[in-house]
């Protein structure tokens, strides 16, 4: 069956429109590679970082991974701290693509997973985080991507037709998660591939 046309265009923001690597932050701070990747895989992990995706404060974030490793107490509370150095800039390409949809009509939201006060850092930041019709923030809502609730959420908050809505994110799951919440969605690598996506989905740019 023949995918309704595009009316709605999703885009995430974290690896899509803006640089996000938490190693930058600790090049300094753990200088040994090995180290590094150890403190990531069991201390301040993926899971861990996710939990303040979905709302909890950084305050009881620290505390937890503290109990769980005291001895590296400093280090877990500079993840914070230093967070602006994981999101040292925009993708200026893809910014110039969500820009110029907008400029030529397009509906443009985003649907983000991101901690409540890093995303309000970044749109003090980055302005154009503040130029798509609105915005959903996991931790906003207590949601994560890939969780079906979210995009339905997403949908309400928008008035959107989850048939007729592009969703755009470098995540193969949460790209899978959308299109199992009725939606079209595409997996973001790089602004060239996307410009060639939306064209293949009818959409002009």
């Amino acid at each position: 069956m023949t995918p309704p046309p595009v009316q709605h265009i999703v885009f995430d923001v974290g690896r899509v429109l803006l640089h996000w690597d938490p190693e930058l932050a600790f090049l300094e701070i753990i200088p040994d590679a090995t180290e590094r990747r150890w403190f990531f895989d069991n201390v301040c992990t993926p899971a861990w970082n996710l939990e303040q995706d979905r709302g909890r404060s950084w305050a009881h974030a620290e505390a937890e991974a503290i109990a769980r490793h005291p001895d590296h107490a400093a280090s877990i509370r500079a993840f914070r701290s230093n967070w602006h150095k994981m999101v040292p800039h925009a993708y200026e390409d893809s910014v110039m693509l969500l820009r110029g949809l907008i400029r030529d009509g397009h509906d443009v939201t985003l649907l983000t997973n991101f901690a409540a006060d890093t995303f309000r850092e970044a749109r003090d930041r980055f302005e154009f985080l503040d130029e798509a019709r609105g915005v959903t923030v996991s931790a906003h809502v207590g949601l994560l991507k890939p969780q079906a609730e979210i995009y339905h959420t997403h949908v309400e908050r928008f008035a959107l037709q989850p048939g007729a809505t592009l969703f755009i994110d470098d995540s193969p799951a949460n790209v899978e998660g959308a299109r199992a919440a009725g939606w079209q969605a595409v997996l973001f690598t790089d602004a060239d591939t996307l410009r060639r996506d939306l064209r293949a989905h009818a959409v002009s740019i």
